[in-house]
Formats: C-alpha cells, structure tokens, sequence
C-alpha cells in the first residue's frame, strides 16, 4: 500500500511538472506576442508622422519589404520613401492583426489602411500584410514585410 502511495506521488508529482513546463513557455509566448502587437501599432504611428528615428529603430539591418505593385526596398529605401516631405498619410490604421509565435520569430498577418496624399494626388490603399519579426540581441525588429491588394470578388 504505501509503495503504490509512493509511486501515485511520484507520477503526480512528474505529471504537474510537465505540465508547469508547458504552461510557462505558452506565457512567455503570450507577453512576447502582446509586445509584438504593441511594436506593430508603433511602427504604422511612427509611419504616420514621419519619426524616421523611431522606424531605423524597429527595422532590421536587412530588412525588405515588398509593397503593393510588387517593387522591393531595403532599410534604407523604405525610409527615405518615408522622409518623403511630398507624402502626407492622413489615415494609417491596423486590423483583423494576428501574430504567430515560433521563438525568437513572429509572423504577423493583419489587414492595413492608408489614405493621404503624395505629391498632390489623393491615395488611398486597403492591403492584406504579412511581417516577420525576430529577436536581434534581445530587441524586437521587423527583418521583411509583404502588403499585398485583396482581389475583388
């Protein structure tokens, strides 16, 4: 009897372990995921209002991204399209974001908005995005980014 009290104990005991052992990471993947959104709904305001310090801060060394008329740009590229004094974005809102822990990655999928005007001409975009973002050095940035126009059923 007191050796099946025993190893009942022992199997508990092993099974409350592993399950503390799942339960953790799944936290750590939330707050990181949680950061991840916040950085997100930074970068598309510090986008809108042209602080060029606070997106070089957020992107990647070797970041890319792919925009809507399939033309790439690096770091450098998408910032100083960014510096742009001809660009005026009225409008620059997140939706439907999803983001997808594998690590130090995450892959957001989400739903983007812009309205303004470039070079006197009225814009306005309605994309679908995807961002892939790693853990640099301890630090959240975004190393590519695809938005991409939803076809019209």
């Amino acid at each position: 009897m007191r050796r099946c009290f025993a190893s009942t104990s022992v199997v508990s005991s092993l099974t409350l372990c592993l399950l503390v052992a799942q339960v953790i990471p799944l936290a750590a993947q939330e707050k990181d995921a949680a950061n991840i959104r916040a950085l997100e709904l930074k970068w598309t305001e510090s986008y809108k209002l042209h602080q060029i310090d606070i997106l070089s801060s957020l992107l990647a060394e070797d970041f890319v991204i792919t925009i809507e008329d399939g033309s790439v740009f690096s770091k450098a590229g998408y910032i100083s399209h960014r510096a742009d004094a001809a660009v005026h974005v009225e409008v620059a809102e997140m939706s439907d974001l999803k983001v997808r822990m594998h690590g130090e990655t995450a892959v957001v999928t989400g739903a983007y908005h812009e309205r303004g005007e470039s070079n006197g001409k009225r814009y306005e975009y309605h994309d679908r995005l995807t961002d892939v973002w790693m853990k640099v050095g301890g630090k959240w940035q975004v190393v590519a980014s695809h938005y991409s126009v939803p076809l019209r059923p």
